[in-house]
């Protein structure tokens, strides 16, 4: 009689996405649909610093102009509390690019962004 063997499943890769669009939420659901990605949502940055307090995500997925701030601005923050912590900036406004890569993001994408391209990005984040 052989013994089962248990095979250990990965633990999901965390990624926080601070985002107050519905829809925006949505479409990163489905683009991000993997057995192995976790997905958490919050829609401000109160809530963001809240979560971070008890998770450590791989990856935030931070939109720009959202209702108790700007998330160029909470960067900062991010990346003095959090170092390891990757951030991707999504934006509708293309100006924010440039403060966003200054104040610390790993990468930027303007809204609408190519799926396939987003994707990627964070298949190389999580390894």
């Amino acid at each position: 009689m052989t013994t089962p063997v248990k095979i250990k499943k990965a633990a999901a890769k965390k990624i926080l996405v601070v985002e107050d669009d519905g829809e925006i939420a949505l479409v990163l659901d489905m683009v991000l649909q993997d057995g192995n990605i976790q997905l958490d949502y919050v829609n401000n940055l109160l809530a963001a610093d809240e979560y971070l307090q008890q998770q450590q995500p791989a990856v935030i997925i931070l939109d720009n102009k959202l209702p108790d701030g700007f998330g160029v601005d909470f960067i900062i923050y991010l990346k003095k509390k959090y170092p390891a912590v990757k951030i991707i900036m999504i934006s509708g406004l293309g100006a924010a690019r440039d403060v966003a890569l200054e104040n610390g993001a790993d990468l930027f994408f303007e809204k609408p962004f190519p799926l396939e391209e987003f994707h990627e990005a964070i298949n190389g984040f999580l390894g």
